[in-house]
């Protein structure tokens, strides 16, 4: 499409020659929240054959420096991004309608149907025939990680545990989509079986993922109702994935999720490396009247083996030994992750830490490098929890995200 003065008034845009561009390439006053908009741009005109001249213009930049800072800014290039959000409509269109391939490609900027179709395939891992109809299995989770995994392998259960508090952003994007919803009771993801095991028998589904966490006799019922995949505690979540895929028929789907993850995983570290440097990471959780060196498998498994940051202390500091103050005083670590529990002894016990001079003498505090972190996606151990945490990692100390999406399926965002 060629940019023409209407497409310009309709974005907000207004094209400047060159030489300012330059000047302000130069200048270094290039405002990230001009891309913001270029971004939200794209977002809303993926249907269109956009192209990097007519992007780069509508910023007020050369073609080059936008494609250099587009990319550094969000550790993608602009036309893979326009292609993820195309790719995110036509599973849409996939799973909602029984639209032609023909005129679903058209609708989402493709002009040509094979064009689309091969490129879908790259992109997620299966062709778009079979998206749509594995979308329209009736698979039920168990858990939240179960969602995660699933999510991945561009599956929406019909079936799965969802709660306002607990999974927020599970029940955010889907409590319309998961038409059967499962009862939480507790952080711990704890399901009232008896209840839950009605709510199964009652939604009919084809399989269960579900936790090899169940007794002999739970197993025995649930397996009644369905045929049941266990999702293995003692493998890591890529091989979780792998494992689930391979039961349903999706194994390219998760290999392509897990090369994509490894790849920005790669970009994020260089990023991380740039902004972090010799930075010591240390996550603080507070409970009550205590402090406590926080760890769990996902978090370490990112933080340190993923994106090779520096634990402060051991990455051994024993979690379920409360931390004095002093301690955390030896450690002094150059940045924080902070999870507080949402109670009120532990919100009076820290606002009360706040205004100490202890607390303010840490280098983390003094350079404003504490990062306060929520149970979802932290606490979470699976494919979609992981890519969550890898961008709100790039966010808390960057700045950047690659992946701030208006709408639902995270298992697209990631999908790159």
């Amino acid at each position: 499409m060629h940019t023409n003065e209407t497409s310009h008034t309709k974005s907000g845009f207004t094209a400047t020659d060159g030489v300012h561009a330059t000047k302000a390439q130069r200048a270094g006053t290039y405002n990230r929240a001009d891309l913001l908009e270029i971004k939200t741009y794209m977002e809303s005109h993926y249907d269109e054959p956009l192209s990097i001249a007519q992007l780069a213009k509508m910023a007020n930049i050369s073609p080059k420096y936008f494609v250099d800072l587009f990319k550094k800014t969000f550790g993608q290039s602009a036309m893979e991004y326009l292609t993820d959000v195309r790719i995110r409509h036509a599973k849409r269109y996939l799973a909602e309608s029984e639209e032609r391939l023909r005129d679903i490609a058209r609708k989402v900027g493709y002009k040509d149907e094979f064009y689309f179709s091969r490129k879908f395939k790259k992109e997620v891992g299966v062709a778009p025939s079979e998206f749509a109809k594995n979308t329209r299995k009736r698979v039920a989770a168990c858990s939240p990680s179960a969602i995660g995994h699933l999510l991945a392998l561009n599956i929406i259960p019909q079936i799965a545990p969802l709660d306002p508090k607990w999974t927020p952003y599970y029940y955010n994007l889907y409590s319309s989509e998961i038409k059967s919803h499962l009862i939480l009771t507790s952080p711990y993801y704890k399901l009232t079986f008896e209840t839950n095991l009605g709510r199964l028998s009652q939604a009919h589904p084809d399989v269960i993922i579900g936790s090899e966490r169940l007794q002999m006799s739970e197993d025995n019922r649930l397996n009644s109702i369905a045929p049941v995949h266990y999702i293995t505690d003692q493998k890591g979540w890529r091989d979780q994935l792998l494992d689930i895929a391979a039961y349903l028929d999706k194994e390219a789907a998760a290999q392509q999720w897990i090369r994509n993850y490894e790849r920005k995983v790669q970009a994020a570290r260089e990023q991380l490396s740039a902004s972090l440097g010799r930075d010591r990471i240390l996550v603080l959780r507070i409970y009550r009247t205590q402090m406590f060196a926080y760890r769990n498998r996902g978090l370490q498994e990112l933080l340190y083996d993923d994106l090779k940051l520096r634990p402060a202390g051991s990455r051994e500091l024993h979690s379920h030994l409360p931390m004095a103050l002093q301690e955390l005083q030896e450690i002094n670590p150059e940045r924080i992750l902070l999870t507080i529990c949402p109670e009120a002894s532990t919100r009076k016990f820290w606002l009360a830490l706040q205004h100490s001079a202890e607390w303010k003498q840490l280098q983390a505090v003094r350079n404003d490098h504490v990062y306060m972190i929520n149970a979802d996606p932290w606490f979470e151990y699976s494919a979609v929890a992981m890519a969550r945490m890898l961008d709100e990692a790039l966010l808390l100390f960057t700045g950047n995200c690659p992946n701030i999406l208006p709408d639902n399926d995270y298992g697209e965002s990631l999908a790159k």
